[in-house]
């Protein structure tokens, strides 16, 4: 056998081994994975914050998960669990928080600064189009004309 075949025999098995990935915690009843995972999917993730607790595989996110997991072994309720989050994190840790003082900007903070946006594309694009009109005296006309003139006699279009 050749050298060259055997690196790349010992390659392709090393890269194998590279794909694999380590196995998520799972609880050892389904019902209570279920529930815990359907809990993780309303929660967000603190460090990721565009992804749910189920998704993420940050460090916090996997103890959040084991958390919940032993909230739900010991019969919380789905609402006394996700309480408990909100008053350790706030109310960001929701995918849907509720609407109140606290969680306005939340809500409606993309829709402000999309009207302002658009509030200031229409006014600066109306007075591009804005056109003066600039009053000349009669002295101007008349200088204006004879301009005029003397630029179309001299050129013999």
């Amino acid at each position: 056998m050749s050298y060259r075949f055997i690196v790349l025999i010992l390659l392709l098995a090393l890269g194998g081994i590279a794909h694999a990935k380590e196995a998520a915690p799972a609880a050892e009843d389904p019902v209570v994975e279920r529930r815990a995972m359907a809990l993780a999917e309303e929660l967000r993730c603190l460090v990721c914050q565009n992804q749910s607790l189920a998704d993420s595989n940050a460090e916090l996110a996997v103890d959040l998960k084991n958390q919940i997991r032993d909230k739900v072994k010991r019969g919380e309720s789905d609402r006394e669990i996700v309480d408990y989050m909100v008053a350790r994190y706030g109310d960001f840790v929701l995918y849907r928080p509720p609407l109140k003082a606290t969680t306005l900007m939340l809500w409606f903070g993309p829709l402000i600064l999309l009207a302002t946006g658009l509030a200031v594309l229409f006014y600066r694009l109306a007075r591009r189009r804005k056109i003066t009109e600039v009053e000349l005296t009669e002295a101007e006309r008349a200088r204006a004309a004879r301009l005029i003139e003397e630029g179309s006699e001299a050129d013999p279009r």
